[in-house]
Formats: C-alpha cells, structure tokens, sequence
C-alpha cells in the first residue's frame, strides 16, 4: 500500500490579524501501513495531529468529535477542522473538496489491489 500526501492551503481562524485571503500551508497525510483507520495534518511549524479517518468523512457532513479532535461543515464549500490541546485551540478552516480529494486518495491506497 501506498502512502498518500497531498499539500494543501487553509486558513487559520485566530484573534491576530490576519488579512482574510491569507492562507497557510498545511500536509494531509495517510500511511495505511502504520494505521489504516489513521490521517495526519501536520501545520505549520512542528504541530502535526493524528485522528481517525472516519472522523474526518463524518466531519464533512455534520459536526463530528467531542475530544481533542473535532471537524464540521462550514456552509456549502467549506469544513473547519479544530485541533485542542494543553497550550490551547487551533482551528483550520479548509475547502470541502480539498479534503474529499484526499480522503479518495486514501480509500484508493488502502483499496487491495486485484491482479
């Protein structure tokens, strides 16, 4: 199996002040030979969280997640993906297809392959 990386750009929603169309770069990640239920978004700096894959598909049409991991819908083109922890919230706002392209990459990498 394969592993799946896709580079994508999000916005992180914060107090600071940002201008709107600012974006970061953020890694989208999938290696089903360490976990197949398991994807990785890693953001700028060293911050890379690690969550169910499931969650993230669910997330994608209604709000999913209750602990240190949560995603939701954001109107019709947009999901928002919030990561909690000790030194306190990251919240990412993503468009929908972004993530729907990487998560049909990672069902194609962890599909068995038929020969």
């Amino acid at each position: 199996m394969s592993v799946v990386e896709q580079y994508a750009r999000a916005h992180l929603v914060t107090d600071a002040a940002v201008p709107d169309d600012e974006t970061v770069p953020v890694v989208l990640r999938y290696d089903p030979d360490v976990d197949p239920r398991e994807v990785r978004v890693g953001l700028p700096g060293a911050d890379e969280w690690s969550f169910s894959r499931s969650l993230l598909e669910q997330g994608l049409r209604a709000p999913a997640g209750s602990g240190e991991v949560r995603v939701w819908p954001c109107g019709r083109v947009q999901a928002v993906v919030e990561f909690h922890s000790a030194d306190g919230v990251s919240v990412v706002q993503f468009e929908s297809k972004t993530l729907l392209r990487f998560l049909r990459r990672t069902y194609m990498a962890a599909a068995p392959v038929s020969r």
